[in-house]
């Protein structure tokens, strides 16, 4: 059995503001495009990996550069990359290009979440440690608080 965690974009910059901005939503189009199941089938080739990674990272970082109002020149000197590639994903040329720019729409219009693949054992084993954890802190604080119950009273008897 496979569960997994629901990953949302909230708070991503879709104008950005500011080289801070561009680098979120860079990071938010790499990620979201990444991870998203239709993609991540197809980039787990071997083979086809690094390239596939390396297309979406300048796919994305030319777009999140392109919706701050950046130039092509300078979103091509930035990304080490041509004007002609860059031109290439900004216009969905290029597969990158275009699975990019979908995951901008659905980050734009809130339909961007991931999910985190996590296997169910996995989920109940990290579930019942932290039960054990939160029992065990319970347990603590209870001897922590007679030590100081007890200690409040010895020192209330040395006093008189």
């Amino acid at each position: 059995m496979t569960t997994g965690y629901e990953v949302e974009f909230p708070s991503v910059p879709i104008k950005p503001i500011g080289a801070k901005e561009v680098r979120e939503l860079e990071i938010a189009l790499i990620l979201g495009t990444i991870l998203r199941p239709d993609v991540f089938k197809e980039i787990t080739e071997p083979k086809e990996f690094t390239t596939w990674v390396d297309s979406l990272a300048v796919a994305a970082g030319a777009l999140a550069r392109e919706k701050a109002g950046y130039p092509i020149s300078k979103i091509a000197e930035e990304l080490g990359r041509t004007e002609t590639t860059i031109r290439n994903h900004l216009q969905g040329k290029t597969k990158a290009g275009q699975l990019v720019r979908e995951t901008y729409e659905m980050l734009k219009t809130g339909k961007l979440k991931i999910m985190l693949p996590i296997a169910g054992e996995e989920v109940e084993s990290l579930r019942k440690r932290v039960e054990e954890l939160e029992n065990e802190n319970k347990a603590l604080k209870e001897k922590l608080d007679y030590a100081r119950k007890t200690l409040e009273e010895l020192l209330a008897k040395l006093s008189q």
